[in-house]
């Protein structure tokens, strides 16, 4: 009888010891990892990718976001507005200056709404490539630990210039440093032609490596049946328009005050659109492979719309 009760008693005291153990046990929750999204702003010079860049990223900002903008045009000017003006010394013109021993505040400024700011600047005028200048400031800025996971970033946004016509410019799509493209276009041809030749060097890309369109940004141009030719245009190229953004004063009388339309006017229809536009970016989840129209299909869209009457 007394080895059953010491049975019994050793048995429960284990029992006790066991809960005991689970309760006190560390419990260890995986933490999910903020997936940041690489955005790559493309289009014709002069469409305004900057302008809508900087609204856009803004209007991001805004909304709670943590986002770094790297400006890719030698001029050296994609976050001006971010910045209230102010000069952003470049990538190159810090590594001229000071050699390679550089810090990543020395490259980097705090912008409007705790964006952070970098521009890659370019060789002197008439003399080397522009595109390197996009190669060395990436690389320099992945070597101090721009991109880590602890500076939790939910955007990096590049602003590149032009069409996708060299090495260097083509890199945020060609390494994967961006994975989704928006390219900002209007309803005139040679906008339209732009943008079908950056289609051309993502469907390249997009081959070997994850770069994807997200769609068309319609910086208008008041084109007649401009919204209509651009969703159609879109629509042959496998896409959307995620969004039409209207042709405004605000946004010149925002650039003279040095600003984003919302830092300086949040109350103005247009500070509206480009909350429009970022909500639409923020969600949306359709990003493809496009398909670019052959210059005769181009061509003839054009006249559908009757850009050629």
């Amino acid at each position: 009888m007394k080895k059953t009760q010491d049975f019994t008693t050793n048995h429960n005291t284990n029992q006790r010891r066991n809960m005991s153990a689970t309760l006190e046990a560390p419990t260890t929750e995986k933490t999910a990892v903020k997936k940041m999204r690489k955005i790559a702003i493309y289009g014709k010079g002069g469409i305004g990718k900057s302008t809508t860049t900087q609204n856009t990223v803004a209007a991001l900002a805004e909304m709670g976001k943590k986002i770094m903008v790297v400006g890719c045009d030698p001029k050296a000017d994609s976050t001006r507005l971010l910045l209230g003006g102010l000069a952003q010394r470049s990538v190159l013109d810090t590594l001229r200056e000071e050699g390679e021993d550089v810090e990543l505040e020395d490259i980097r400024s705090g912008g409007f709404c705790s964006t952070l700011c970098v521009e890659s600047g370019g060789p002197e005028p008439g003399v080397g490539c522009a595109g390197r200048g996009i190669i060395t400031s990436i690389n320099m800025l992945e070597q101090l630990g721009a991109y880590d996971e602890e500076q939790e970033l939910d955007y990096v946004f590049y602003d590149v210039l032009g069409d996708v016509v060299c090495g260097g410019f083509a890199m945020p799509i060609r390494e994967g440093k961006a994975e989704e493209i928006y390219i900002v276009c209007s309803g005139e041809m040679m906008a339209m032609y732009a943008a079908n030749n950056i289609c051309k060097g993502i469907m390249k890309f997009a081959e070997t490596g994850v770069v994807r369109l997200g769609g068309l940004i319609c910086n208008s141009r008041n084109v007649d049946r401009e919204r209509d030719l651009i969703e159609e245009f879109a629509k042959r190229l496998g896409t959307q328009m995620v969004h039409f953004v209207p042709r405004d004063n605000d946004v010149q009388r925002a650039e003279i005050n040095r600003k984003t339309v919302i830092d300086w006017n949040s109350e103005v229809n247009q500070a509206n659109e480009y909350r429009t536009l970022a909500k639409n970016i923020d969600k949306n989840t359709m990003t493809v492979i496009p398909k670019p129209l052959e210059i005769e299909e181009l061509e003839a869209l054009l006249m559908e719309y009757g850009l050629f009457n």
